[in-house]
């Protein structure tokens, strides 16, 4: 008798495997047709939680690199950058469609004049069929607005917003810069800049002194605003950060992967099933990771997180009108 698989009996409609969340796989093959590749770029601008603006030394969990572990640098021009990595991705899988990704410190925080010439050089990308830019909402000036307003008629654009947290104590705590209110106004002036314009907003889960009711209030929150995609993030401890010191001295404890899963399945249930979900955990550089190391096993927790989904009958958006 022939075993039914997980897949076959899978009661999420956005899927077409056992996954019982929208997967961004999922999106960009039901948009393009096949897998495109995500290339991380450094276009070598600051961040004003790092520059005295409203911070110095960036948020406590914040590596050197700004996010941006994963690019070739910023002492090569974008165009250097992409051809390099794509290089580096293509001997492993073939590939023809890419999405540049604006992704170290924050790439909205420079003059209009400067992100144009980022853009542009950016849009001119052989392959590129979208492109993501990384900010934050306090980073949204009129001027900027227009300038992503006018990107998005020419590429299909995502601004990706790091909101971390909704509870204001832990943004304090963890030096974030701006509040849950200054985030809201920044993502209701970009949602009014341009209706081609799709936003994705990111959480981490594991942040010091919040348990999960925290982060679910976070989930919840955030699936209200409806952004096109959600990224979940767990907290990584990096060497040469201020998280690092917190661990070093026992302040700190990560969160372990079934507490971790649990919170996600949680904070799936609640979110509403035509958001796509870009992430479910990151990638710390392993080099520099003090904490957890059971994330360097990605794919585990990928499989426990659609493990713990089917066993538990459950799914994105499953209880998202539940009280």
């Amino acid at each position: 008798m022939k075993r039914e698989r997980q897949a076959d009996s899978n009661p999420f409609p956005y899927s077409d495997s056992n996954k019982r969340y929208y997967t961004y796989d999922y999106y960009l093959r039901q948009t393009y047709g096949e897998k495109c590749a995500k290339i991380s770029l450094d276009a070598g601008l600051s961040c004003p939680n790092i520059d005295g603006t409203c911070g110095e030394g960036g948020c406590i969990y914040c590596s050197p690199a700004g996010s941006g572990d994963f690019t070739q640098g910023a002492s090569l021009t974008i165009r250097e950058q992409y051809e390099r990595q794509i290089a580096l991705m293509t001997a492993k899988w073939p590939c023809r469609f890419f999405i540049p990704y604006l992704q170290a410190h924050t790439n909205t925080y420079a003059s209009v004049s400067r992100l144009r010439e980022i853009y542009e050089e950016t849009l001119s990308l052989s392959g590129a069929v979208a492109l993501h830019i990384a900010t934050r909402a306090d980073c949204l000036p009129d001027d900027v607005l227009s300038l992503l307003a006018e990107v998005a008629e020419k590429i299909d654009l995502t601004v990706e917003l790091g909101l971390q947290s909704i509870h204001d104590r832990t943004a304090q705590a963890i030096g974030r810069g701006h509040t849950y209110a200054d985030f809201c106004r920044g993502f209701s002036d970009l949602r009014s800049a341009s209706k081609k314009i799709r936003i994705a907003v990111h959480l981490i889960n594991g942040l010091p002194e919040e348990d999960q009711s925290m982060m679910l209030e976070s989930a919840v929150a955030v699936g209200e605003l409806h952004p096109e995609q959600i990224k979940f993030h767990l907290l990584h401890v990096l060497r040469h950060t201020r998280m690092a010191a917190l661990l070093e001295s026992g302040r700190y404890e990560p969160m372990s992967e079934d507490a971790y899963v649990s919170t996600l399945v949680r904070q799936l249930e609640r979110t509403p099933d035509d958001i796509v979900i870009g992430r479910v955990t990151g990638d710390g550089a392993k080099a520099d990771l003090l904490a957890p190391l059971w994330s360097l096993k990605k794919f585990c927790v990928m499989n426990h997180l659609d493990r713990m989904l089917f066993e538990e009958n459950t799914w994105q958006g499953k209880r998202t009108h539940s009280p």
